[in-house]
């Protein structure tokens, strides 16, 4: 982990609008080239619900507003020897469109809408997947 001792606190957001979430295609590990919802790491005296403004703009040009925690998940990968690749512990937030329209930038190789009945063609990761439904679930779109 790049010699931190400790887990990297990151925030996701999942928004949704007009019937379709947006996500993001990871230009960089971990998860490059996967879709995932965009997101990224908290910096030091950031709080939770501008760093995923922060990050869902860097990321896609898009404004919104963070609205309510959905889940935490806490990713752990280790090498062979069993030591720590990279922990993360990372908040999902559902969050509000405000303006714009996604554009690829930063660590997103790719930005797009998508529409409930197409996820199937994106293969999100497994806890991705189950974000993002609880997303559509709890959208106020």
């Amino acid at each position: 982990m790049s010699g931190e001792s400790w887990p990297v606190v990151g925030v996701g957001g999942v928004v949704v609008r007009g019937g379709r979430v947006l996500l993001i295609r990871r230009a960089k590990p971990p998860l490059e080239g996967r879709w995932t919802v965009p997101g990224g790491r908290v910096e030091a005296g950031e709080r939770l619900e501008a760093a995923v403004a922060r990050e869902v703009l860097e990321e896609t040009g898009v404004e919104v507003t963070a609205r309510e925690l959905l889940t935490v998940v806490d990713p752990v990968e280790r090498d062979g020897a069993g030591a720590v690749r990279y922990h993360f512990v990372i908040l999902d937030y559902a969050c509000d469109w405000v303006a714009g329209e996604p554009e690829a930038a930063s660590d997103a190789a790719d930005a797009r809408w998508v529409a409930r009945e197409d996820l199937h063609a994106f293969a999100l990761p497994a806890k991705t997947l189950e974000v993002v439904l609880q997303g559509f679930d709890r959208s106020l779109d």
